[in-house]
């Protein structure tokens, strides 16, 4: 049997049978998958630091958010020239020669410190993502750039929001991340370190804390839609202030020794 070849199918066009069909909708509408996120949460609640356990959460609830996160990115201009541009922000955050060049007081330097302080890198963190299951990150997508994109930028939001990497911080900063990206799993990951904080019973407004992050994230500008490399030039401060995001007060008024308090307590 002889199989018909068009002309269509040599250059590479989408059909509704092939393999590039296919993927191309998983990347736009991925089942939800409730028992993998929280089997996922589990083990991220046992040990902060998997941050493999993330992208698994990530993946598992990831529905169409990142498809509406694409689509409103269009709506700006500044991120219609992002996408259109498409260059990949691991590559640049990881060129610390280079960042160390910006101002003192600067978004860039602040980031730059805020890395080498946690011995963390852009690399390291689009490697741990590069490890669940099913993942298509890498893939030559628009939509998989975007999802590259919201990876890159969370230790920025880091700086930006004054969350630290403390179980806290963490579990603030996927709040203040669920209004901004609509990913499901982050609503799951800050539901799950808001429990875990409430049965610590620290004497601390721990888990309001985190309900105060969804708030600011809601108000905040949208801010997977900035030019990055410009706002690294920025002050941090007017940065803030641009972008409608304010001093973390109640976090901040957690001691830093119990940022971590629910580690000790017993786990779902």
């Amino acid at each position: 049997m002889t199989m018909h070849v068009t002309q269509a199918d040599k250059m590479g066009f989408l059909t509704e049978s092939n393999t590039a069909y296919r993927r191309s909708v998983s990347l736009t509408r991925k089942p939800v998958q409730p028992r993998r996120a929280l089997a996922a949460v589990r083990k991220l609640i046992a040990d902060k630091d998997d941050t493999e356990q993330v992208f698994e959460i990530m993946n598992a609830l990831a529905g169409r958010s990142i498809e509406w996160g694409y689509r409103r990115l269009l709506d700006y201009p500044i991120g219609g020239q992002q996408a259109y541009e498409r260059n990949e922000l691991s590559e640049y955050l990881e060129n610390h020669d280079n960042l160390r060049e910006l101002p003192e007081g600067s978004v860039g330097k602040a980031y730059l410190d805020f890395v080498e302080r946690q011995n963390f890198s852009a690399e390291g963190l689009a490697m741990e993502s590069r490890k669940a299951r099913d993942t298509e990150i890498e893939a030559a997508h628009p939509h998989a750039w975007y999802a590259r994109r919201l990876r890159d930028i969370h230790d920025i939001w880091h700086v930006l929001t004054g969350y630290q990497a403390d179980a806290l911080g963490e579990g603030c900063l996927v709040a203040f991340s669920l209004p901004q990206t609509r990913s499901k799993g982050f609503g799951v990951i800050a539901a799950a370190v808001a429990i875990q904080f409430a049965r610590a019973r620290t004497g601390h407004p721990c888990a309001r804390s985190i309900w105060q992050a969804w708030r600011d994230g809601r108000k905040a500008h949208w801010l997977p839609a900035l030019d990055y490399k410009a706002l690294f030039e920025m002050p941090l401060e007017e940065a803030r202030r641009m972008l409608n995001i304010p001093e973390p007060r109640l976090y901040n008024s957690v001691p830093t020794h119990l940022r971590n308090a629910y580690l000790g307590a017993k786990t779902m």
